[in-house]
């Protein structure tokens, strides 16, 4: 299984400096990916209600740098380490522009970008991003479907209800072939069947080892049915930490407890054939200073 970590572009740290000295060292300790998170606002009178905080989101959430942004940044600090996004959410975006913008991340990294996507859930973010929450999930099957057109064919021509491509030559393809993976954070059925057919890979977050076990297998199993080979698909596990100094009980969430409960949720995920499992400790008390984040990038390599 392999081991990521996250980017400090959510919440005070974030800077060319601290985010710099993150990539470097996570390079340095054999991580082998780097990832970032998108949030576009914090609300204060929130339409869709956390569902923790008291409805608020956390407050590190008031601070944001750009995730592709970061990810270009940390791709000209490193040489090797995979650049990753967990997740952006497509509402926000247009196809081709995105394209692009993910394509010269591909090439300026020689190869290292892997892209999450998700739908979004907070109403606030898509009004601000002039997005509808009733059609996204239409929108991104068709949002995929332009991103592989525009980075494997020549010309490209698209036509469908949400976007349209005019037959034209899009040049650079990515380095990266047929194009960078696709994950997708999916947790409803009809998500799921996105993953399924048009993904090449899941990524579930806050989800018991056994549910993940359990829900993969439907994804397979729909891929198999759709055509496509199931045993190319992977699942990238997103890691939110919550370390404890004692143990907490069996009703805990996945990455919550001390060191010892989160080496088992690490093993759990290996057992139960992850692919890759991503440790983000944006909202871990230990890490809002940069050397507490640098520390934990440290004990956490050496957990399995």
């Amino acid at each position: 299984m392999k081991i990521g970590f996250g980017l400090p572009n959510i919440g005070p740290l974030g800077s060319a400096e601290n985010i710099a000295q993150v990539a470097e060292r996570a390079e340095a300790l054999g991580y082998d990916s780097l990832w970032t998170i998108e949030r576009l606002l914090w609300p204060v009178k929130p339409k869709t209600p956390y569902p923790v905080s008291g409805g608020h989101l956390p407050d590190g959430y008031k601070y944001s740098l750009d995730p592709l942004d970061t990810l270009t940044y940390a791709a000209a600090r490193t040489k090797k380490i995979a650049l990753g996004t967990s997740v952006l959410d497509i509402p926000f975006y247009n196809p081709v522009l995105l394209a692009r913008r993910l394509t010269t991340i591909d090439i300026l990294s020689q190869g290292r970008l892997r892209i999450g996507f998700g739908l979004g859930w907070s109403q606030d973010e898509m009004d601000a991003a002039g997005a509808n929450m009733k059609t996204r999930g239409a929108l991104a099957d068709e949002f995929l479907q332009v991103l592989k057109a525009i980075w494997t064919t020549n010309p490209v021509k698209f036509e469908g209800k949400f976007f349209r491509v005019p037959e034209s030559m899009i040049n650079f393809k990515p380095v990266q072939k047929p194009h960078p993976p696709i994950y997708m954070a999916a947790f409803a059925p009809a998500a799921l069947k996105r993953v399924a057919t048009l993904a090449d890979g899941w990524n579930p977050v806050a989800v018991p080892p056994a549910g993940m076990q359990q829900m993969f297998g439907s994804i397979q199993q729909m891929a198999k049915e759709a055509g496509r080979d199931p045993g190319r698909l992977v699942m990238v596990v997103r890691g939110n930490l919550h370390l404890t100094e004692k143990p907490l009980g069996a009703d805990r969430a996945l990455f919550a407890g001390n060191f010892d409960q989160v080496r088992e949720d690490a093993q759990a995920c290996a057992k139960i054939g992850a692919h890759e499992l991503i440790y983000d400790v944006t909202f871990e008390p230990q890490a809002q200073a940069i050397s507490g984040w640098l520390s934990l990038m440290e004990k956490l390599r050496k957990l399995v």
